[in-house]
């Protein structure tokens, strides 16, 4: 049986939620999704198969929308369907919706009204900026969600806009955090004294802050603001290049310094100078401390950039194919920027069996099956069904109205089976995590669990520094091990246990807490945990219930295997970069890991997927998560656009294939900061209208969509200069005064003293070891019933090693001083 095989989830989303029901139909629920007259608004956004436009035809209906069944109920305007969807309600387990706040309790449908009849349903709701709260009713669009959770400012050209993502990516941010949200509520009813649900507010603008990377910790922290530059970020004195030429394209390089990617850097440039592209004195810098000699005058800024001028040469005479071998032999973090005609050939892709071959509804008169982006993580039990076809409309209709003669029960364990959770009364109080994460794809997916109430062991070693604790923003904006604002935020919660993984006795103090744990999580290449002898095979015997998440960029097989590194490559091998940036210019990226802030939402739901099932069966099991696989799901219309019409997406700037107006403009500046921009964009001949008196053009107001579109340049320019002439906070307030999506390009301060996300309680202060109190996030998502209330500071190195010992393994004072002695403990 698969892992949520017990569970009914209905899903009232559209084209912006539906990933959501997407992520659980992947993992064994049955997903229905109730549809009004004519189709949801996904089976209307193109592209389309053959470019024929139908709602049955949708590819971004195909991508999201598989394994579900269909059904068509007008909920607005039929009171008897509102009674079948009720009754519909009252035997599901979750419920998922993306509608306006307050817009089902119009309907009578608010959660309320659904609990009353149903106590156990876990309401999840995905909104723009969460139910309540000064921008609760504000209008969006995925540029616009992006400008207020703050990644639009990070990414594109320093002499241009801030640029998005040519696929829309915003509400998918949310979609997927609302995934993993539903399972940790359906943990807790199932765990629960009471059995009863809860409704879950899952906010886009607090899930996309996710993607600033703790960028958002800048001005809280006092560090140094990032300046978005093409390929790469400006973290002042130094320019840091992530994207360079190539012979035949591009590659993403990470070209840093610092105790865990110096190193790499190393390795880089005596490569460079093998191949008789070096320069005298370049060989020989010190890759752990340069950003500090540059720093106190050591070292210059003419020498960083002598040092990339000569990588930039280096690299036109090697091609993509030429640079990722000799990444793999020499250990590089080189990746290949691949077009989607390049993901849909990979052989890693085709070694690992990804691609799902999908058979057609009937009526849709393509007769070869389609493949499609595959399963989120491979699984050593029951492996995951591939999912159906994406269903027609209404296609399920009558089956699911005869069905609900026989009334349909939530799966809720027997009461005697129930535990009442112990602790906190979190949702997740009494899980058991030992987390072996880095960087932050892996610790993102166990901070959540923190937040929640399990209690994480975060095992590091002082030998080899974790790299999230070299990432800025830094505290002071001053470098050191316990002030990276990445490691502090990805880590509250957890205890910290240093040991010297090393040594032959580390592994009897690990084994011990894999007997403790029920979930252990790691990030390393699949090498690293054989070399410990910590593989899964090895760790089931110790613990046969283990469920243990082994997360890496492109999975533990394959001839990718061992390609080591971080979200920006996966990001770049797995095609975002390439659709990020100018169609006039090279391609930007995404702010650089952008898979490291997608991956850990499926990862989160994996994990709770997998420990709902050992709950009913006992049985633990392995769980092969590649960050690549997972994250292209949220490129699934691409892809199919490619196999299906040959179209290769490329780079638009801020253009959007549907809507315009729709861009960044530059507004006012203050002082001597000129880099201050609005976000908008007209969704409809509505709030074109609108626009057009604001800009006092009244004579344009007749414009339909095509033509604006034919009038870009001309309406940009003349919306540039309305902008100009005032403040980004205001020029935004009088768009969605009349009622136009917009909003200001949010930077650190800005989000800071964000009235939304203060109403929300986004920001909270721990206090922390070395610092005192300081500002980090909060959970992205509220509970209304076993919401998180306190937050405990990320551990220092090796903080919490005596409580780890002697208060969860047991370990006598004797016991620690033997490992003390063995210099096992730093």
């Amino acid at each position: 049986m698969s892992m949520l095989a017990p569970f009914r989830v209905v899903d009232l989303t559209d084209h912006r939620g539906n990933l959501a029901g997407m992520i659980l139909a992947q993992l064994g629920a049955e997903v229905i999704a109730v549809e009004p007259p004519g189709g949801g608004p996904a089976r209307f956004q193109g592209p389309f198969a053959g470019d024929i436009v139908d709602p049955e035809r949708s590819l971004w209906h195909w991508s999201f929308n598989r394994g579900k069944r269909s059904v068509v109920w007008d909920l607005h305007g039929s009171a008897a369907d509102r009674e079948r969807f009720g009754t519909l309600v009252a035997g599901a387990d979750i419920l998922l919706d993306n509608e306006a706040p307050g817009a089902m309790a119009a309907l009578g449908l608010g959660y309320e009204h659904l609990a009353a009849a149903n106590p156990a349903l876990i309401h999840v709701s995905i909104t723009p900026y969460g139910q309540d709260g000064p921008k609760a009713q504000d209008q969006v669009s995925d540029l616009v969600l992006m400008a207020a959770g703050g990644y639009l400012a990070l990414t594109g050209d320093e002499d241009r806009a801030p640029v998005r993502i040519s696929l829309p990516q915003a509400w998918h941010h949310g979609a997927a955090d609302a995934a993993g949200a539903a399972l940790i509520a359906l943990f807790e009813r199932q765990h629960g004294e009471h059995g009863h649900g809860q409704f879950v507010d899952v906010s886009v603008q607090a899930s996309v802050l996710q993607a600033t990377q703790s960028m958002v910790l800048a001005a809280p922290f006092g560090a140094p603001l990032v300046v978005r530059i093409a390929g790469g970020l400006k973290l002042p004195p130094l320019d840091l290049r992530l994207v360079w030429r190539c012979a035949d394209g591009h590659v993403t390089i990470a070209f840093l310094f610092g105790s865990s990617i110096g190193p790499f850097s190393q390795r880089l440039m005596q490569w460079v100078f093998d191949e008789g592209c070096g320069e005298a004195g370049l060989l020989d810098k010190d890759w752990i401390n340069f950003a500090v000699q540059v720093d106190e005058g050591v070292e210059t800024v003419q020498e960083f950039e002598r040092m990339k001028a000569c990588i930039a040469r280096f690299l036109l005479t090697k091609t993509k194919a030429e640079l990722l071998e000799v990444a793999l032999q020499r250990r590089l973090l080189i990746a290949p920027i691949t077009t989607v005609a390049d993901v849909v050939a990979s052989p890693q892709l085709a070694a690992r069996d990804y691609w799902q071959p999908v058979e057609m509804a009937g009526g849709v008169d393509i007769a070869e099956p389609v493949l499609m982006a595959g399963n989120i993580t491979k699984t050593s039990g029951t492996a995951l069904a591939p999912l159906g076809p994406p269903p027609r409309l209404g296609a399920d209709t009558e089956a699911v109205q005869a069905e609900l003669a026989v009334p349909r029960r939530p799966a809720l364990p027997a009461t005697s089976a129930r535990a009442v959770p112990v602790g906190t009364g979190l949702p997740l109080s009494g899980v058991k995590v030992l987390d072996f994460m880095w960087a932050m794809a892996g610790p993102a997916t166990t901070r959540v669990m923190a937040d929640y109430g399990a209690t994480v062991v975060r095992v590091e070693s002082e030998h080899k520094v974790e790299v999230a604790r070299t990432i800025q923003p830094f505290v002071g904006g001053r470098s050191g091990v316990e002030s990276s604002g990445l490691f502090i935020n990805m880590n509250v919660g957890k205890l910290g246990l240093a040991l010297d993984m090393g040594k032959p006795e580390a592994r009897e103090v690990i084994f011990d807490l894999v007997r403790w744990a029920d979930v252990l999580c790691e990030s390393f290449s699949p090498r690293a945990m054989v070399g410990w002898g910590l593989d899964y095979e090895t760790l089931r015997k110790v613990n046969p219930g283990l469920i243990m998440l082994s997360s890496c960029l492109m999975g533990q097989s394959g001839p990718l295997a061992s390609f080591a590194g971080f979200g920006n490559l996966a990001a770049a091998i797995s095609g975002f970069h390439h659709i990020t940036g100018w169609p006039d210019r090279d391609p930007s990226g995404p702010f650089s890991a952008y898979t490291d802030y997608v991956a850990p939402r499926f990862s989160l739901a994996v994990v709770m997927a997998a420990l709902e099932q050992k709950r009913r069966t006992g049985e633990g099991q392995h769980l092969d998560f590649s960050q690549a696989e997972a994250c292209l799901h949220l490129l699934g219309p691409a892809l199919l656009d490619y196999r299906l019409n040959g179209r290769v997406l490329g780079r638009h700037g801020n253009r959007d294939q549907r809507f315009a107006p729709h861009g960044a403009y530059r507004s006012a500046p203050r002082g001597a900061d000129d880099d201050r921009w609005v976000a908008l964009a007209v969704t409809s001949d509505e709030q074109w209208m609108a626009l057009s008196s604001l800009l006092a053009r009244p004579d344009l107001a007749g414009l339909d969509e095509g033509q604006r579109r034919d009038r870009q340049d001309e309406l940009d320019e003349l919306i540039g200069r309305w902008c100009a002439a005032g403040d980004e906070e205001e020029r935004a307030a009088s768009l969605q005064a009349a009622g136009v999506p917009a909003h200001p390009v949010a930077t650190s301060p800005a989000l800071c003293a964000d009235p939304q996300l203060a109403h929300r309680g986004h920001f909270v202060t721990i206090d922390h070891a070395v610092h005192g109190p300081l500002t980090v996030e909060g959970t992205r998502f509220r509970f209304s019933r076993t919401a998180p209330t306190a937050y405990r500071a990320a551990p220092t190195l090796g903080q919490d090693t005596f409580t780890v010992l002697a208060d969860l393994l047991g370990y006598d004072g004797d016991r620690i001083a033997e490992l003390a002695a063995a210099e096992l403990l730093e």
